[in-house]
């Protein structure tokens, strides 16, 4: 049993970190394509996100590979989960969109 709650820690700690980077990701293109200097903006967004992602897999897994799986899942489903929320975001942004055009 503790080694359940073990992994299920990992995967919460992958869904965080996933979360920080797909989020990220989202500021990123949000911030970049007004930037003077997108291509700035975008390739230290990417090195800045994997770094920390690398940095965090390496730290939840501890040299375990169960928990490393583990973790990868939970940085899948936030992937899901951010695609999810940004996808209601534009929806939101054109239905409101569409109200003030009439």
């Amino acid at each position: 049993m503790p080694e359940m709650l073990n992994l299920l820690a990992a995967a919460l700690e992958g869904f965080v970190l996933g979360a920080l980077f797909y989020a990220g990701l989202w500021w990123t293109v949000h911030r970049g394509l007004a930037a003077s200097r997108p291509a700035l903006w975008f390739c230290a967004s990417y090195l800045v996100r994997t770094a920390l992602i690398l940095a965090g897999l390496y730290w939840v897994a501890g040299g375990n590979w169960q928990r490393l799986l583990a973790c990868l899942g939970g940085c899948l489903a936030a992937r899901v989960a951010v695609a999810g929320v940004s996808r209601l975001e534009s929806c939101r942004h054109l239905s409101q969109g569409a109200g003030h055009a009439d």
